[in-house]
């Protein structure tokens, strides 16, 4: 373990991206320079989520996180600070600690995306219906 550095990663969930710094401290939690508890609205389940990296190498007391969210909701953000805190932690733990981390999927990025709007498929299935209902009243 190195002391007397921080590690800064990034996580992306969604729309939502989050910016982590880690510092060697007593494991207090600062998100967009709110305690984490008022930003996650005291919901306990955002809380072990986005600590479970923490939790599951006993580092939860070791270190300070500071982290800045932007976009998306509350559950993205969730899961993009879980991802940039296991990023963090694993470019300096060692490396059984590290296929802990890739075992328990914390650091595969879930690609799902909103998908964009399609303009074209709503006239496209009227059109389409309109033939089959002029097709089927010529018979």
């Amino acid at each position: 373990m190195i002391i007397g550095r921080n590690f800064k990663n990034v996580g992306k969930r969604k729309c939502a991206i989050v910016k982590v710094k880690l510092n060697l401290g007593s494991g207090k939690l600062f998100i967009n320079d709110k305690d984490f508890l008022n930003y996650t609205q005291y919901n306990s389940r955002c809380e072990n989520f986005f600590l479970s990296p923490l939790f599951l190498l006993n580092l939860e007391e070791k270190y300070d996180i500071f982290a800045y969210s932007r976009g998306g909701g509350i559950t993205g953000q969730c899961e993009a600070l879980k991802l940039a805190i296991a990023r963090s932690i694993y470019s300096f733990v060692e490396d059984f600690d590290k296929q802990k981390l890739k075992e328990n999927g914390f650091l595969t990025r879930n690609s799902l995306c909103k998908e964009r709007r399609n303009m074209v498929l709503k006239k496209l299935e009227k059109h389409l219906n309109f033939q089959n209902d002029k097709f089927l009243n010529f018979i």
